[in-house]
């Protein structure tokens, strides 16, 4: 039998595990690394990737900074929390104040320190994009419109992290050959923003008994319900640019399948989210977006299989 002391220490663990979202973290990871194998060094072979001691070091860097952003967003939103998501929030509390700033400080100490050995643009990139998660979660986030657009652009800057890695790889003459990746992921990227941004404007309705309380002036509060969601419906069509470039300009393989599906997805999420008008409801459209995201990760696999047994090895410049 646990004694009382390591029962405690068990859900502290689960509770900091909680904070930091654990369970998106490899999600992040694993879509770091298919990006780098798939879309960014085809070329290269997937296990040198892999093996590549300082990609390691930009992705576990990428992974500890979005943890402790968790971490910064859940110490300035525990008051919004408690009546938004009353459950996740007493599990939450059973970590102190000054504890989930420990970790936050420690968190983004290793960050710096990591992306510094890999070289001083890594180490620019990260202390910025540490600042800029800070700025939001303190001040940004309670302000409408760009609120929701900077949190979709923090959570699609760890894979410009990768590109910059790679394009810092290549020399100068090589860079017009890697265009093509570049716009690919950036494509990739655009359509994961939309993703995202919509996710944050369906959150918006979700929390909105909590945002109203803690005065946070989200679209819903204060420019209606209806308006928030013809700004969805806007942002869901928009989809259709990203992807016809995708499909139609670039190879991206079986991975078409992946965006046709989705299209017929966000088709009954529209009349499924023209019809909710409860926090219920609203929660069903967010783990839709949440499947398609997680989804889209999974699926970057096929725009070319072959890409796992097959590529050149991999020459570090550093």
């Amino acid at each position: 039998m646990l004694s009382r002391q390591h029962k405690l220490l068990i859900m502290k663990i689960v509770s900091l595990f909680s904070v930091v979202r654990g369970y998106n973290i490899p999600i992040i990871v694993l879509a770091q690394y298919l990006s780098a194998i798939f879309i960014l060094a085809p070329e290269i072979r997937a296990l040198d990737i892999l093996l590549d001691f300082y990609l390691f070091l930009i992705v576990f860097a990428s992974a500890i900074t979005i943890a402790s952003g968790y971490i910064i967003n859940n110490f300035y939103d525990s008051q919004k929390d408690l009546i938004n998501r009353p459950n996740k929030s007493m599990l939450d509390r059973l970590v102190s104040q000054k504890t989930k700033l420990t970790v936050y400080f420690s968190l983004n100490f290793l960050a710096v320190l990591m992306a510094s050995i890999v070289s001083w643009r890594a180490f620019l990139f990260f202390s910025v994009y540490i600042f800029l998660i800070w700025f939001y979660s303190h001040k940004i986030k309670k302000y409408p419109i760009i609120g929701n657009l900077m949190s979709a652009l923090l959570a699609v800057t760890p894979f410009f992290a990768i590109l910059l890695y790679f394009y810092n790889k290549v020399s100068f003459e090589e860079i017009e050959n890697h265009m093509s990746h570049f716009v690919v992921i950036s494509a990739h990227a655009v359509f994961l923003f939309l993703l995202l941004l919509i996710r944050e404007m369906i959150k918006d309705l979700e929390n909105l008994k909590g945002d109203l309380a803690n005065d946070y002036r989200t679209i819903p509060i204060i420019y209606s319900e209806k308006v928030s969601k013809q700004i969805i419906t806007a942002l869901t069509f928009l989809t259709v640019f990203p992807v016809y470039v995708l499909v139609n300009v670039y190879d991206v393989g079986y991975m078409d399948i992946y965006f046709y599906i989705c299209f017929a997805v966000l088709l009954f999420f529209l009349i499924y989210l023209w019809r909710s008008n409860s926090k219920q409801q609203f929660l069903v459209l967010h783990n839709v977006l949440k499947f398609l995201i997680v989804a889209g990760v999974f699926c970057i696999v096929l725009i070319n299989p072959s890409v796992l047994w097959h590529g050149k090895e991999l020459i570090s410049n550093y």
